[in-house]
């Protein structure tokens, strides 16, 4: 009776060292490590030592491998370099696995930005980090390295998951010629066919479906903005098939599954990475402004306290990221009595209820000085949708569609909306404006829009 007992003991370890495995590999997701990080940490180490290895051998002259213990940890830190460029720029986000972009440009690309950084470091050490011929060499050789770590995640990714698990929306007609089209790609399964939306989350729940195509136009108007949301939250891309009249908006992102020409959907949530490098660049403004900000803060709570009293500060309840509240701080420029109880009252251009000698504290924003606290508590951002009141929030989202939307990032105290709408602009068309910055998101969009801040402040256009 001892022997099986002893005999599943090896298996009984394997297994337990396999969900070890995976509870570390998640763990290490959620702090937005992935193993590609560790793999391109190794591969763009082993490439500099082949790179170096292969130029004594081309040059003998050349005598880096002698003076290795002075290169080791140059090799590393280019690595990390490399690392870091690849992370912000969104490299190591999860990858959608049908109407993939073309990664090879973009990798040489990222690897030339890396060896610019790594070459200006250098010249402002005054002496290289590593031979420029090697610098040189990782230029070329890099991208095809990291194109192939790549390539073999994604032929694991294949083989764990299966190949992807489309489930076909539209009509009978549409659905079986859209499946007759798929049989022909073999790296494609049909996970199933449905008439329309309703209950699409379900039905994909059901199916185990990957992704979702959308044969009809109108099913995307159904699906908006809610569902598509979540479905993306949850790792499920949304496509949509292009018809010949839809060339009219000029797209150019278009792909294709067995044949038919795709354009994928997206809610324009921000990835992990581009969330980090939006953090770091608000530190970073808060950091490099200070000396400017945090005089002109006391300054004018000096003034306020003089003209309005106490308390200086105006806090107001208002939502932040994920419909949740937070506590919105702003200088006090109005009465204390500007607002009935529990009835928001919306501010004016010339409101008459502003202390006078305070009036140009809100034409200049200075009044939103405060909020810099609530972008390094995290509940704020420096560029993003304005915060609503929660009354009103609740009003627009019965009168506009997909206004939620608008929570998928920290709200802002400036933004898209407020450069090119003023106080009169319809929600609504704030709403496009907001969605807009969403979906074309970068941190030059953001130094914009700071600049285009500045310009209407100057010129006081609100």
């Amino acid at each position: 009776m001892a022997v099986p007992a002893q005999g599943d003991a090896p298996g009984h370890e394997a297994t337990t060292r396999s969900r070890a495995r995976v509870i570390v590999v998640r763990a290490m997701n959620r702090r937005g490590i992935r193993l590609l990080h560790l793999a391109d940490l190794v591969g763009v180490y082993a490439m500099l030592l082949v790179i170096t290895a292969a130029m004594t051998v081309v040059r003998p002259n050349f005598k880096a491998l002698l003076y290795f213990d002075q290169y080791a940890w140059k090799y590393a830190l280019v690595a990390v370099i490399s690392v870091i460029v690849f992370s912000i720029s969104g490299l190591y986000d999860r990858e959608r696995r049908l109407v993939v972009r073309p990664a090879l440009p973009r990798m040489v690309t990222l690897v030339w930005v890396a060896s610019l950084i790594v070459g200006l470091i250098s010249w402002l050490l005054g002496d290289f980090l590593i031979p420029r011929s090697v610098l040189l060499g990782y230029a070329i050789v890099g991208p095809v390295g990291l194109w192939a770590t790549r390539r073999i995640s994604r032929n694991l990714r294949e083989r764990v998951e299966g190949p992807p698990r489309v489930l076909l929306v539209g009509s009978d007609e549409e659905t079986a010629l859209a499946e007759q089209h798929l049989a022909a790609a073999s790296s494609v399964a049909v996970a199933g066919r449905v008439e329309g939306v309703a209950g699409l989350e379900q039905q994909v729940a059901e199916t185990g479906a990957t992704d979702v195509l959308l044969l009809d136009g109108e099913a995307r108007r159904d699906l908006y903005a809610d569902s598509l949301s979540r479905l993306e939250n949850g790792g499920v891309e949304v496509l949509q098939l292009v018809r010949p009249h839809d060339s009219l908006l000029g797209l150019r992102t278009v792909g294709e599954i067995g044949g038919m020409p795709v354009l994928s959907l997206s809610a324009h949530v921000l990835t992990r990475s581009q969330q980090r490098v939006k953090r770091w660049m608000d530190l970073a403004v808060l950091l490099l402004t200070a000396p400017i900000t945090v005089p002109l803060a006391i300054m004018t709570a000096v003034l306020v306290a003089i003209r309005a009293g106490r308390p200086v500060l105006f806090i107001q309840d208002r939502v932040g990221r994920g419909a949740t509240s937070f506590r919105m701080l702003k200088f006090r420029t109005m009465r204390r009595d500007a607002e009935a109880p529990n009835r928001p009252v919306q501010a004016a251009t010339d409101d008459p209820r502003v202390i006078k000698g305070l009036g140009w504290l809100r034409k200049t924003r200075l009044d939103e000085l405060p909020q810099l606290i609530n972008v390094l508590r995290g509940e704020m951002t420096i560029v993003g949708p304005r915060p609503e009141r929660p009354e009103e929030m609740a009003a627009y989202e019965q009168l506009i569609p997909g206004y939620r939307r608008r929570h998928q990032i920290e709200p802002g105290i400036t933004g898209l909306a407020q450069v090119y709408g003023r106080y009169h602009t319809h929600p609504e068309f704030k709403l496009g404006h907001d969605l807009q910055y969403l979906a074309n998101w970068s941190p030059l969009v953001d130094l914009q829009i700071m600049v285009r801040t500045a310009w209407v402040i100057l010129t006081q256009r609100l």
